[in-house]
């Protein structure tokens, strides 16, 4: 049986039986509000009994929500109390603690309504002040000095890069810059002393082509063949002598021997293997084939550069 200090109201609009103290009952002179429908009622005047009816007052009175069910089980509020609002110890009302089911929360009738609080909650404005108050000053001007510092390191690489990649294109294209171009020659040779690369006579075997050749047996020497060749240079630029491929053919066509002849062997003594052959100019092929060892009925020449 319920302790005899405690005392219990019943709401009239949901039937709901709270658990209330005489200092609550005399805070707003009994007036409530109801924690399940919202209902404000005089909680002093809906007081009710749980103590268990004699069988003479079942007898006398049939209203049992008069008197309350027989039995209800108390536990102790505090274990389902939600945890409380952040608010100023002067605008907090005191409210009656939840209850298991079946007792509910009665609140007085001038208390603000307010949404069900979370139990995190989130730290007040003043906080957040106090919070950035803390942290250490930013010093704008250094901030600003770096920023134009980056942006000076970019202003200045991109001319650098473009020096760079102007550089990496005229040593790739070194031979030809040189061809087209002779009074770049000195400095690309001075470039070429330091990074070890060469300068040569560009390489396009379409500006070349044989304009004429012939293959004779030599009436002096039995064995020996005459070849002689005209190669013309019809590019506008020097270009570098290329390899010359003599194939000897049987009477079916078929390949009896192949040689490649280097510019060394087909060009006269006089010849500038290192400047190349000059724009619009041919060069005059004649050598000694010794063909001894061989039986052929005809030949092919062809240029190409390795």
């Amino acid at each position: 049986m319920p302790p005899s200090d405690q005392k219990f109201t019943r709401c009239p609009g949901c039937q709901t039986v709270f658990r209330v103290t005489a200092e609550q009952l005399a805070l707003r002179n009994g007036q409530v509000r109801c924690g399940h429908c919202r209902t404000v009622f005089d909680g002093q005047a809906r007081l009710i009994s749980l103590a268990a009816p004699v069988a003479a007052d079942v007898e006398a009175d049939h209203d049992d929500l008069g008197r309350g069910p027989p039995t209800v089980t108390l536990r102790d509020s505090r274990a389902l109390e939600a945890a409380p609002a952040v608010v100023a110890p002067a605008q907090r009302e005191p409210e009656f603690a939840a209850e298991p089911p079946g007792m509910e929360e009665a609140t007085p009738t001038d208390a603000k309504e307010s949404p069900p609080i979370s139990a995190h909650v989130p730290p007040a404005a003043s906080d957040d002040a106090d919070s950035s108050a803390d942290a250490p000053p930013i010093d704008v001007a250094a901030a600003a000095r770096r920023a134009r510092l980056r942006h000076f390191l970019y202003v200045a690489a991109i001319p650098l890069l473009v020096v760079a990649f102007a550089a990496q294109a005229l040593l790739h294209f070194r031979d030809a810059v040189a061809a087209r171009w002779p009074g770049s020659r000195p400095v690309l040779a001075r470039i070429c002393d330091v990074t070890g690369c060469m300068i040569r006579p560009p390489r396009d075997i379409a500006g070349l082509s044989i304009d004429a050749s012939d293959l004779q047996a030599d009436p002096a020497h039995k064995g020996l063949l005459i070849l002689t060749a005209t190669v013309r240079n019809r590019a506008a630029l020097p270009l570098a002598y290329p390899m010359l491929e003599l194939t000897l053919t049987d009477a079916s066509d078929h390949v009896v021997v192949r040689r490649a002849l280097a510019p060394t062997e087909y060009a006269a003594g006089t010849a500038d293997l290192a400047g190349g052959i000059p724009a619009n100019t041919e060069v005059l092929v004649k050598m000694f084939i010794d063909a001894s060892a061989t039986t052929q009925a005809g030949y092919r020449l062809y240029l190409f550069y390795p």
